[in-house]
């Protein structure tokens, strides 16, 4: 069984997302976890795909945990033929100012993007297109994936047609949250408390990471 490490450090990479993603992936990779100290060669070396899921926070608590030892070490692994998975934080930290994996592509603020359809950063559901079907996909700040299109396998947009999830190379990075867990919708304000994917987006995080292990 390929072994998936997900990267935790609570609550920037979130406890949260750790447990909706193994909920998703559990029953096809052997999760492990790894923490800051733990980016090293040796640890990376025995995994078939790194996770750096999302939480609480802004891109910029990356300087908190990844100065340029840690950096290089995450950007070989890729380099040598390592997969990445990013979801929301994890997917900005694949970009230029951060890991600064991808070719001719970058993670940028949706919600400042000119025809986003979502203007603040707070939990809601966002309106997505995955591989031609509607889905609304809890969203939190995450990211478009703005850039060269022939660079890379776009499997989901936003509303306004911004790339929402991608596959370039072994790298993975989805601006949403299909991991989310039925909780997560449970507000005091209502407003998305019918928006529970009863596990459907789960199905679809896995499609995504089983074609980005034939990368």
């Amino acid at each position: 069984m390929k072994q998936i490490g997900i990267f935790l450090n609570h609550p920037e990479c979130s406890q949260d997302c750790v447990n909706g993603m193994t909920q998703a992936l559990g029953n096809d990779y052997q999760i492990t976890t790894f923490s800051c100290n733990e980016v090293n060669h040796f640890t990376l070396s025995k995994l078939d795909l790194v996770a750096f899921p999302g939480g609480i926070g802004d891109a910029a608590s990356y300087d908190k945990f990844f100065r340029r030892r840690a950096q290089n070490v995450v950007a070989d692994y890729v380099v040598d033929g390592g997969r990445y998975l990013g979801i929301c934080m994890g997917a900005y930290w694949a970009g230029s100012y951060y890991f600064d994996i991808l070719d001719g592509v970058d993670a940028v603020q949706y919600i400042k993007r000119p025809t986003a359809d979502i203007r603040r950063p707070y939990g809601t559901v966002a309106d997505i297109n995955w591989k031609g079907q509607h889905e609304d996909i809890y969203f939190y700040d995450g990211c478009a994936l703005i850039g060269d299109e022939s660079k890379f396998k776009t499997i989901a947009r936003y509303a306004n047609g911004d790339p929402m999830a991608i596959i370039q190379n072994g790298i993975g990075l989805i601006g949403c949250h299909p991991e989310s867990l039925q909780y997560w919708y449970e507000t005091p304000w209502q407003y998305i408390n019918n928006y529970w994917h009863q596990g459907r987006h789960h199905k679809l995080l896995l499609e995504f990471v089983n074609e980005l292990m034939e990368n």
